[in-house]
């Protein structure tokens, strides 16, 4: 009996070791977001941690008048407020815009594990129940404010990515990849959907992101994975952590690219007309690593998830380990920071801000909960050479900022990002529930041969 009660206090005391060192000794940042981005980032010995450091900012929302900050030169107005969890966005050829109001679905499990995400959510602010909804914000006086809007589509399921091709919306839910007639200027679909594809659903990224190819005849769907590093094992990650290809005339689908822990927005670069993806990497490695990242992604393309990341480096935490895959790894184009949580990107051509964006891409950094102090919570700029690569020396530029208060509360937290038909950016807000449009003083017109 002695025994047994020395054992349940030696367990008792290991359990509040550990919650006093995860509340009151998280892993601090040694580098600053700054060192670990661009082509080649400084990549420092993983701190693997039994408890993930939680330095969440709390969200408050934006008090009366306060807004984002924009570089000098470029103005900062809300396009549209009051939505309810604007994630995606995308615009329409008669220059609508389509916004996915949406979270993640009810997450199952319970116990510690599920008691700490609900509280992480709530203090994040994305611990609302999911409206699954897109709707249509149109400004029909054009200067720079929705001042109609309608329901498009209600009763989805986690919606995120949105494509127009030809007389059809595409529609990709958290568990499927759904299709309704549609012509730009109507404001609202009654058809019932056809489903085109199921997509694994649950887990731990809901998100599924959406893109047409520049031909109009493939779909790129982007899919998550269910855990951290297969921590359910690699059954539990059936058709997760990659992107799909899917052929609209046929039907057929296949892999397109894979080992990509959370790709999450895509885009195609209108120059070279390469597929560009964000993605979230792992977790669990302490505030400096792995750095997330954007890259162009090729046909066939393995970025490493789970065994390996950022071109190679093992993840010894995965067993058992696959080195015979390590020299097919293939290294991201351009670091973001650790934890900073990219979620969607833009190209420069549809977003028009002036000759000191013209050649990259504009990245929003949604923002950490596992980094102390926190990083992201901005959008950024990355510029572009020639190449049709980021130029070599670059960091992320800060485009929008000042999503934080002066006590690291978000009042704010950025994820999609589309040019509107003037050229301005528009960003989803999911904190604010607004669309900031960020616009220079005049309109800037677009080149000839666009």
């Amino acid at each position: 009996m002695r025994t047994k009660i020395l054992i349940v206090i030696a367990l008792l005391i290991a359990v509040a070791v550990a919650v006093w060192f995860w509340l009151f000794q998280p892993d601090e940042a040694q580098h600053t977001p700054e060192a670990v981005s661009g082509r080649v980032p400084e990549l420092s010995e993983p701190r693997y941690e039994s408890i993930p450091t939680v330095d969440v900012a709390t969200a408050t929302g934006w008090p009366e008048g306060a807004k984002p900050v924009a570089p000098e030169g470029l103005t900062v107005t809300a396009f549209a407020r009051g939505l309810d969890h604007p994630r995606a966005l995308y615009r329409l050829p008669n220059g609508d815009v389509l916004v996915a109001e949406t979270n993640s679905p009810p997450r199952e499990g319970g116990g510690i594990e599920g008691l700490v995400m609900a509280q992480l959510m709530d203090k994040a602010g994305a611990g609302v129940p999911s409206a699954n909804r897109i709707t249509l914000l149109r400004d029909t006086d054009g200067d720079g404010i929705a001042d109609a809007r309608s329901a498009l589509l209600e009763n989805l399921n986690s919606p995120f990515g949105m494509a127009l091709v030809g007389e059809w919306l595409y529609v990709a839910n958290t568990d499927a990849l759904l299709r309704f007639p549609y012509t730009p200027g109507e404001t609202k679909i009654t058809a019932a959907p056809e489903k085109l594809l199921d997509l694994p659903g649950g887990g731990n990224h809901w998100t599924r992101g959406l893109v047409a190819g520049p031909e109009g005849e493939k779909l790129y769907v982007s899919i998550g994975s269910a855990t951290n590093i297969a921590d359910d094992g690699l059954e539990a990650e059936e058709g997760r952590a990659r992107i799909v290809e899917y052929d609209i005339a046929s039907g057929d689908s296949r892999d397109y690219a894979y080992g990509l822990r959370n790709p999450v927005g895509m885009a195609f670069d209108p120059i070279a007309q390469r597929l560009w993806a964000v993605v979230n990497e792992r977790d669990m490695m302490g505030s400096d690593m792995p750095p997330d990242y954007m890259t162009a992604v090729s046909l066939g393309a393995f970025y490493g998830w789970p065994w390996h990341y950022w071109g190679g480096h093992v993840d010894k935490r995965v067993q058992p380990g696959r080195p015979e895959l390590r020299e097919y790894t293939k290294r991201p184009d351009f670091a973001l920071g650790a934890h900073t949580a990219p979620l969607d990107i833009a190209f420069a051509g549809d977003v028009r801000l002036g000759p000191d964006y013209a050649n990259g891409a504009f990245v929003s950094l949604h923002g950490s909960w596992n980094r102390k102090p926190p990083a992201g919570y901005k959008l950024v700029y990355v510029p572009f050479a020639d190449n049709g690569f980021p130029v070599r020396d670059a960091k992320p530029v800060d485009l929008l900022a000042g999503f934080l208060n002066d006590d690291g509360e978000a009042m704010g937290r950025p994820v999609g990002v589309i040019g509107d038909a003037s050229g301005a950016l528009l960003v989803a807000d999911d904190v604010g529930n607004v669309i900031w449009r960020v616009a220079p003083p005049r309109p800037i017109p677009a080149a000839p041969d666009q």
